[in-house]
């Protein structure tokens, strides 16, 4: 049953239960949210005229009678790269299950952006989860000193007081090289991400050690996104690469565009490797060889570790997800005068 105002329903409030049930809306709140002893045949008289007239809690109001907000707070560096969203989503299943709602904000590539965002979720959350977050070490301390639920996914810091979880970026890398060497490439030009990101600094760590598959790497400053990959595409052919590996797979579409302008051959005469597999998800005709990170498993372990953090506590180790190497079209072996020339 609903209350009618001029001709429309109106949402039954909580003094309309109380009216009904012959108790103040005070104690209507006290039986809805447990937070005190209330006679039983009053809380029986409350429950009876809730369900008479359809009554809603609001499931925020409770949450805050509890000291809760039944909200986790999600930061992301770039909602526009296509590599968070089955990340959101299975965060989004997991709080869902547990009643929860998810809150996501973005820092657009901005550290310095960071820890205000993190302060802001903190203030309105019951628990937080950074993806890839581009902070200092120092910032990540400080935030984790707060006593507040906080998980870190893609970002690994040893020493910190943080569950944590990543795709395991390093051994990405590695199935790469080895990869390119068994084609027979000798020298290779990496497209760098931006310089803050850890994901970054763990696929250049893979690169030096890679000297073990016989590889030289020339690592060129790029970015994130297919224009930059576009605009850092002419810069390779300086490097005498025979294929160019990049720090994602938006970074080597946008340079695979701009080498077929300049009349390179990929991978005839040019093998790209992108990474991530994130391009090919909605466009599965661009054939590119990448490596692949579990997204929906990431964004589920996650979410879980900040579900158990903030119920019972947690104190684990950094857990790393496997990457899977996907070969199609855009790797061959490199050209024979070029192989000669090295």
């Amino acid at each position: 049953m609903r209350n009618l105002r001029q001709g429309r329903p109106t949402r039954v409030t909580i003094s309309d239960v109380g009216a009904a049930a012959g108790v103040s809306a005070s104690t209507v709140s006290r039986v809805l949210n447990g937070t005190a002893k209330v006679d039983p045949s009053l809380a029986a008289r409350v429950h009876d005229a809730v369900r008479q007239l359809g009554y809603r809690p609001n499931a925020a109001a409770q949450g805050l009678a509890r000291g809760e907000w039944g909200t986790i707070g999600v930061l992301v560096p770039n909602l526009a790269n296509p590599y968070f969203p089955g990340v959101l989503k299975a965060v989004s299943a997991v709080a869902r299950s547990h009643g929860r709602r998810v809150m996501v904000m973005e820092s657009d590539e901005d550290p310095s952006l960071e820890h205000d965002l993190v302060e802001d979720l903190m203030r309105s959350c019951d628990g937080v989860l950074l993806c890839s977050p581009r902070m200092e070490r120092s910032d990540l301390v400080v935030l984790t000193a707060r006593d507040h639920p906080l998980v870190l996914l893609d970002r690994i810091v040893p020493g910190l007081a943080a569950p944590a979880v990543s795709a395991d970026f390093f051994g990405g890398m590695m199935l790469i090289c080895g990869h390119l060497a068994q084609l027979g490439h000798r020298r290779v030009a990496y497209l760098s991400g931006p310089e803050v990101s850890w994901a970054n600094s763990e696929r250049i760590r893979a690169l030096e050690a890679a000297k073990a598959f016989g590889l030289s790497v020339t690592i060129l400053p790029c970015g994130s996104t297919s224009r930059c990959g576009y605009e850092a595409a002419a810069e390779v052919a300086g490097t005498g690469a025979t294929a160019v590996t990049t720090y994602n797979d938006l970074v080597a579409l946008g340079a695979v565009t701009r080498m077929r302008e300049l009349g390179v051959r990929v991978p005839e005469e040019l093998s790209v490797v992108g990474f991530d597999d994130i391009a090919l998800d909605h466009v599965a005709h661009t054939g590119l060889t990448t490596v692949s990170a579990p997204r929906g498993q990431l964004g589920k372990q996650a979410a879980e570790m900040l579900e158990t953090l903030m119920t019972e506590g947690h104190d684990g180790e950094p857990v790393y997800l496997p990457m899977e190497l996907h070969v199609r079209d855009s790797t061959a072996p490199p050209p024979v005068t070029r192989e000669l020339a090295g």
